[in-house]
C-alpha cells in the first residue's frame, strides 16, 4: 500500500515536469515584443510605384502612348498601333489658338500661320478683295471633279473666275481636284486634267489629291481598297510632281487612318479635314480645314475654312 502511493506521487510529479517542460518550449519559440502588424499572414499590399512598375514592365500591356484612339461605332472606343516610319505631328496643337472664329498657330509670341478658304461654285460668286481684306491669306480652287455615280469627268464652272479673282486680289493660289478614281489609270487622268486646267496659272500653293467616300449615296468607290486607294493617290500626285507643281494629299482623320497605306505616302504633304476645336490627329499635317461652316465676308453662305502652319506662298 505505501508503495502504490509512491507510485501516484511520481506519475503525478513527471506530468508535471512533461508539462513545465511544453510550456517552456512553446513560450521560448515566439518572438518577444513582436508588432502586431507583422503577425498577418498575408503578405502587404504593392505601394502605387511597384504597382506601376509592374505594368509598364509587362510584356502583355504597357501604357508608353503609342497608340491611336478613335471611337467606331457600337465599337466604341478603338485603338491603332502607332506607324514609326509616318512622321508624328511636327507642331504643338496648344499653340494653335482662335482669334474671332479664325485659327492663328503662334510661336515666341508671333502669328506665324496664314488662314485660307477653300471653294468650288458651291460658294458662287465671291468679291475676293473683300474676303482678301477679312484677313484670308490663300485660297484653295476646286478645278474639276469625277462623278461618283457616273463616273465622268467636269470642270467647275467658277474655277477660272475664284483663280483669277483671287490673284488679282493678291491673295496665294492652290487647286483641288475631287476624284472618284477607282484605278491608278483613272487617277493619272485626273491630274492630267487638272494640268490642263492650271495651264500657266502661277500657282503658289500646291495641287491636291482630294479623295472623298460618298456617305449620302452609292457610290462607285464604295468598298475601295487599301491598295488601290493608295495607288490612286500615288499616281495623282507623282503625275503633279512630274509637271514641276507640289502634290498634295486631302483627307479626314478617320479615312487617312482605316483606308490609306501611310508609310507609301510620306513624300507628300497632307492637307487635314477635322471638324474640331483642336486637331487630334497623330501624324504630321501642314493645313487643317477645321469647319465647313465658317463665315467670311465676301462669300455668301457656310465656306470651308484652313489653317496653313507652314506657308508656301510668297504673299502670305
Amino acid at each position: 500500500m505505501h508503495d502504490l502511493k509512491l507510485i501516484t506521487i511520481f506519475q503525478s510529479i513527471l506530468i508535471i515536469l512533461l508539462l513545465c517542460i511544453v510550456v517552456f518550449l512553446l513560450l521560448r519559440g515566439k518572438p518577444e515584443n513582436v508588432p502586431a502588424s507583422l503577425e498577418a499572414t498575408d503578405p502587404p499590399s504593392p505601394t502605387e510605384a511597384e504597382t506601376t512598375a509592374a505594368t509598364e514592365a509587362s510584356p502583355f500591356y504597357r501604357t508608353t502612348g503609342e497608340k491611336i484612339l478613335l471611337e467606331e461605332g457600337g465599337y466604341g472606343e478603338i485603338w491603332l498601333p502607332v506607324l514609326a516610319d509616318v512622321p508624328a505631328c511636327s507642331h504643338d496643337p496648344e499653340q494653335t489658338v482662335n482669334r474671332n472664329g479664325l485659327n492663328y498657330y503662334i510661336e515666341d509670341g508671333k502669328i506665324t500661320s496664314v488662314v485660307g478658304v477653300d471653294v468650288s461654285a458651291h460658294q458662287k460668286e465671291i468679291d475676293w478683295q473683300t474676303v482678301k481684306a477679312a484677313g484670308v491669306g490663300f485660297a484653295m480652287i476646286r478645278c474639276g471633279f469625277r462623278g461618283y455615280g457616273s463616273g465622268e469627268l467636269a470642270i467647275d464652272p467658277y474655277f477660272d473666275a475664284n483663280v483669277q479673282g483671287a490673284m488679282a486680289a493678291g491673295l496665294d493660289v492652290g487647286v483641288y481636284f475631287y476624284s472618284q478614281a477607282i484605278t491608278p489609270q483613272e487617277a493619272v487622268e485626273e491630274a492630267e486634267m487638272t494640268l490642263a486646267l492650271v495651264g500657266d496659272y502661277p500657282l503658289t500653293y500646291p495641287i491636291v489629291y482630294d479623295w472623298e467616300t460618298v456617305s449620302t449615296d452609292t457610290a462607285r468607290t464604295d468598298g475601295m481598297a487599301v491598295d488601290t486607294l493608295t495607288d490612286c493617290t500615288i499616281a495623282f500626285c507623282e503625275t503633279i510632281k512630274a509637271a514641276g507643281f507640289t502634290p498634295m494629299v486631302y483627307q479626314n482623320k478617320r479615312t487617312t487612318l482605316l483606308k490609306l497605306e501611310l508609310p507609301a505616302l510620306t513624300d507628300y504633304d497632307f492637307w487635314l479635314a477635322e471638324y474640331n476645336d483642336a486637331a487630334t490627329y497623330y501624324y504630321d499635317y501642314r493645313m487643317w480645314q477645321y469647319c465647313s461652316d465658317g463665315h467670311i465676308p465676301g462669300i455668301a453662305g457656310d465656306v470651308d475654312i484652313n489653317i496653313c502652319y507652314q506657308p508656301y506662298g510668297e504673299t502670305s
